[in-house]
């Protein structure tokens, strides 16, 4: 008989298997095995043919490693990586590294990302092994509040070091331009950071700039735009799009003053509707559709001929706000047609800066500039490897070498045209230009 009245229930994790979890582990430690174990193989395969003196064979397997874990999205694996011996006693010892399994490697590449983004979601240092536990298991080592540390120091790093590449080789056709503000401890306001996103002819997307700066002022672009310049980069881009703050536009005239401004739509359908009342949102938002939509710019103006005429007597502060940067708004009909659904709006920033913005409501403001700094560089880098190329970016060659567009088509396809070689080869450009403005994709591209 016990004396005593305390009941001692049993925790339910203790003694629980999760099978499914451990058969993805398992399978994780075999097919990594495997992949180690063909890349041994043809590693040896490359130095057959080299032998020693008394014949045999130089390059030879020579055991495993110390067996070490390795802290990936399906949780801590136990991974034995081969060894070689090199039989010839020289200075240039013939060494096997694995490119699957590198050296002092403790963490996969989407840990690295991981963590990063679960302090911008607002999990704290000292947090992270028990946020992890779940996923990784309690016998992950390399999480602890010390490696968090180590690793955000990594990241200023990274982020000097990023900021130091010669761009002189680059070309950019494109640019998308905004800022994100947070705010940092012991600041009296906010912190805007400054992010510049760029386009390669090859249509790949790359991270161009990001620095913080005072809100989105003139000053804080200009320094950006410059800092840019003194990395090298001498070619201006052809067209830049962001929002309606007057400090980007001010900086980019001036430092790059052959530039063409685009003024996002989604900014600005939200700015517009924002002055009507909500029974009216509905249709006026159907009319902003029609004009960035619209096969040729004419109809993009006839179209905003109409919103002006079905508001502007009762609500005319709304078809200010849209008549006013009407110019900056039809500009993407100067490019290709295949590239206006990326550069109407600056969506491939947004989308990169929604977890930035979760963090910032969830973290009440308990980071540094320096924290707010490298997280949203380690964010867009993450971001970077998975950025897709514009559609139609075949056409991106020929505008970096001055070729001009004109309602989505090249200007030499505009003329009248003389002969019947030259009105089918008028009908099918006007169909491919079709088919690229309608081509569905409902996937994001971003």
């Amino acid at each position: 008989m016990v004396d005593t009245n305390v009941i001692k229930f049993k925790n339910p994790e203790a003694g629980t298997t999760d099978l499914l979890t451990t058969v993805i582990r398992n399978t994780a430690k075999e097919m990594i095995a495997y992949a180690v174990e063909a890349e041994l193989q043809e590693f040896i395969k490359q130095h057959e043919h080299l032998s020693c003196e008394n014949g045999k064979k130089r390059v030879v397997r020579n055991g495993y490693l110390p067996e070490r874990t390795i802290t990936t999205g399906v949780g801590s694996v136990d991974v034995k990586v081969p060894r070689v011996r090199d039989r010839k006693e020289v200075s240039d010892t013939i060494k096997f590294n694995s490119q699957i399994v590198p050296k002092h490697l403790r963490r996969s590449a989407s840990m690295d990302e991981l963590l990063p983004l679960l302090y911008l979601k607002g999990v704290s240092t000292n947090d992270f092994q028990q946020a992890l536990e779940p996923l990784v298991g309690k016998e992950a080592k390399n999480i602890s509040p010390a490696v968090i540390s180590r690793l955000k120091s990594s990241w200023i790093n990274e982020y000097n070091d990023w900021r130091k590449i010669d761009l002189s080789d680059k070309n950019y056709v494109y640019w998308w331009a905004d800022g994100i503000y947070l705010q940092a401890r012991m600041e009296e306001s906010k912190n805007c950071v400054l992010v510049i996103i760029g386009v390669t002819p090859e249509g790949k997307k790359e991270l161009v700039g990001l620095e913080i700066g005072y809100r989105e002022s003139k000053e804080s672009w200009r320094t950006l735009l410059l800092d840019i310049q003194s990395r090298g980069l001498s070619k201006s881009p052809l067209l830049t799009t962001g929002d309606g703050a007057l400090g980007l536009w001010g900086a980019l005239s001036e430092i790059h003053p052959d530039t063409a401004h685009q003024r996002c739509w989604v900014h600005k359908t939200a700015n517009v509707l924002d002055k009507l009342p909500k029974s009216l949102k509905k249709t006026a938002k159907t009319i902003l559709h029609d004009i960035y939509m619209a096969e040729y710019r004419d109809e993009a103006k006839k179209n905003i001929q109409k919103f002006s005429n079905t508001f502007r007597n009762k609500y005319p502060k709304a078809v200010e706000s849209l008549l006013k940067d009407e110019i900056e708004l039809l500009a993407f009909y100067d490019f290709p047609a295949a590239n206006w659904q990326h550069i109407r709006t600056t969506n491939p920033i947004e989308s990169t800066f929604a977890t930035v913005r979760h963090r910032t409501y969830k973290a009440k403001g308990c980071f540094s500039q320096t924290t707010i700094l490298t997280m949203v560089f380690k964010l867009c880098c993450g971001a970077e490897k998975r950025w897709k190329k514009l559609y139609g970016y075949e056409d991106l060659r020929e505008l970096s070498m001055g070729i001009k567009f004109k309602g989505g088509v090249k200007i030499d396809q505009v003329r009248a045209p003389t002969g019947a070689r030259e009105w089918l080869t008028l009908l099918y450009f006007s169909w491919k230009t079709y088919y690229q403005k309608h081509k569905i994709c409902m996937s994001s591209i971003y």
